[in-house]
């Protein structure tokens, strides 16, 4: 990775505050990918407030780094000051029905606890690998529900003014799988309200849905849902792609799940540049075949908008 003066010099402002040349792909469940140019893990709102300071200083790009469930990182890395959360955001506090969770706490984490405590609606999110962070900012869900249906508001930090401000859910423009949070924006935590259950039938759902998971979705190195679905309800990702037969198709490292079709695993070997030439390839494959028009529900980062990957090796395993 290139790195200009401005990182330097940055770096050099925090101090031990951050790490450079830090490796991205171990943090995501792709497993694949580069390094930022500078991480840090801030343990409190001041030493974020800190980070801020040195990134607007410089006019740096940050990423966050949650779970990393919905995320590709290049394998040229992140130019900028990537920042984790997870020594910090993880408290959980259950009010009654009233729950509040720091940006860093894993959603089957809060699922199996908020059941336990005699709490339902948040059932489905055992089944979600990511975070309290990531899913108010994608409006993460699953089995028939998703967190705009619980959130009340959400405490974010915007790294460009250095204030944090409480956000209601209706100014956080939540739709599927989707927000107007923008990149300077690190939500660090969520209140959700549930409501009254029974701990044995929450705990049953729960069992239900990592059933059904196990048994229909693949396990290893991949970001689970590729592509949004084109119709909800009427038509999958899924049921297109293996409409074109591409099932077990491969580029590089990466391939098309044998088990769901719109999975893409990392296997051994595999790239960034593998995982992306096969996104590209499914998708200009089905629109050329079927006329839809596939939507990816991955973050792509670091990559070159504009970039042409080769796929002339892409083959069905």
């Amino acid at each position: 990775m290139k790195v200009d003066t401005n990182v330097r010099e940055a770096a050099g402002d925090l101090g031990d505050l951050c790490r450079t040349d830090e490796p991205l792909g171990p943090m995501t469940t792709y497993k694949v990918g580069g390094c930022a140019a500078i991480f840090v893990s801030p343990r409190s709102l001041a030493e974020l407030g800190a980070v801020a300071e040195v990134v607007r200083r410089y006019g740096l790009p940050v990423l966050v780094i949650g779970r990393g469930s919905n995320m590709l990182i290049a394998d040229d890395g992140f130019a900028g000051v990537a920042i984790s959360l997870s020594e910090w955001a993880d408290g959980i506090d259950v009010n009654e029905v009233s729950v509040r969770a720091g940006s860093a706490v894993a959603l089957p984490v809060l699922a199996r606890r908020t059941a336990a405590a005699g709490l339902t609606g948040f059932e489905w999110a055992v089944g979600v690998p990511g975070s309290i962070g990531g899913a108010v900012r994608m409006n993460a869900g699953g089995h028939g529900s998703d967190i705009a249906a619980c959130l009340v508001r959400a405490q974010v930090f915007d790294i460009r003014e250095g204030v944090s401000v409480s956000r209601p859910t209706p100014s956080l423009g939540l739709r599927f799988r989707g927000s107007n949070l923008g990149d300077d924006e690190i939500v660090l935590s969520a209140e959700l309200e549930l409501a009254a259950g029974d701990v044995d039938r929450s705990e049953h759902e729960i069992a239900e849905i990592v059933r059904w998971r196990r048994e229909n979705q693949p396990g290893g190195q991949n970001a689970g849902s590729v592509f949004v679905n084109p119709i909800p309800g009427e038509l999958s990702a899924g049921e297109l792609i293996d409409r074109v037969g591409l099932r077990g198709m491969r580029v590089g490292g990466a391939h098309v799940s044998d088990k769901h079709a719109n999975f893409i695993q990392a296997g051994e070997g595999a790239t960034a540049a593998d995982v992306k030439a096969l996104i590209d390839c499914v998708r200009r494959r089905v629109a050329a075949e079927t006329g839809f028009e596939l939507r990816s529900e991955v973050r792509l980062v670091g990559f070159v908008d504009n970039e042409v990957v080769h796929v002339d090796g892409a083959s069905r395993g």
